[in-house]
């Protein structure tokens, strides 16, 4: 794996500005924001050595290398998920490269259930922690130093400073913000009424399939993390309906202009 990235590195290095610092994440229905980058570099996962390739519906696949404002950054139009049948290391091998090019930030949003009674669908929650229900760390393995410590640190995952970059720009521009944990799930399946009540029991906000693996090998390789979920549909007791892949994107894609430019703002200052 170690041989692999540094392959890919080397081969994105020429194409990626020595003052991108900063790498972020496009989930189900956000691909907005890559509408607003300028000075842009489209590359497809699938010509980038060692690369992953997106398979969900909503997930273009592109990595974009560009402008956003006045910052350099580098934009995953398209994740990858466990139960895409991936791996953890193939999963969160993108933040690796990142790690690998001294990016110092990774900004990541997801599409979410929210199993906290005040979300309504279309909500922006700010993450403030998270449950890892996966059944695989992605750290289990063998440990390279070049990647970090054998045992990380975890309890101050989602960075604070940003966090209340975040928190300041929503109240400044009367953006609603939740706050919450996130529980992160394998897959593919939409949780039954008496799992989301399970989640919320053991202090759950908003669930989904996807995020935690990659936070965590971000942080594990010294990246400062922010990431956001939107509130794609309901698993409150009474207010649970019948949900399909087709409704969640409809619902991110309500809630992408204000989670573009609350991004947009927040780099701002970075």
């Amino acid at each position: 794996m170690l041989e692999k990235l540094k392959e890919t590195v080397s081969w994105l290095r020429p194409k990626v500005s020595a003052e991108t610092k900063i790498g972020i994440i496009l989930g189900t229905g956000l691909g907005e924001l890559a509408n607003s980058i300028t000075n842009k570099t489209e590359i497809p996962y699938e010509k980038i050595p060692h690369f992953p390739i997106s398979t969900v519906e909503g997930h273009n696949g592109k990595l974009l290398i560009g402008q956003l404002g006045e910052k350099s950054v580098a934009v995953m139009q398209g994740r990858f998920h466990y139960y895409e049948g991936y791996d953890m290391s193939h999963i969160t091998y993108p933040v690796r490269v990142m790690q690998f090019l001294e990016f110092n930030y990774l900004i990541i949003s997801n599409a979410a259930g929210g199993i906290n009674a005040t979300f309504q669908i279309g909500d922006i929650m700010l993450i403030e922690d998270h449950i890892n229900l996966f059944p695989k760390n992605p750290l289990r393995g063998r440990n390279f130093p070049e990647f970090g410590v054998r045992f990380p640190d975890m309890s101050q995952v989602y960075d604070k400073e940003l966090r209340s970059l975040a928190i300041s720009v929503t109240k400044k521009n009367n953006i609603k913000l939740q706050f919450g944990t996130y529980v992160g799930v394998q897959g593919p399946t939409f949780e039954t009424p008496a799992e989301y009540n399970y989640f919320r029991i053991i202090g759950g906000d908003a669930i989904g399939m996807s995020t935690i693996p990659e936070v965590i090998v971000a942080r594990h390789g010294g990246l400062r993390v922010l990431a956001f979920s939107i509130i794609t549909d309901l698993g409150i007791l009474g207010k649970i309906i019948e949900v399909n892949h087709k409704d969640v994107r409809k619902a991110g894609n309500s809630a992408q202009p204000q989670m573009a430019f609350i991004i947009k703002e927040i780099i701002k200052y970075l």
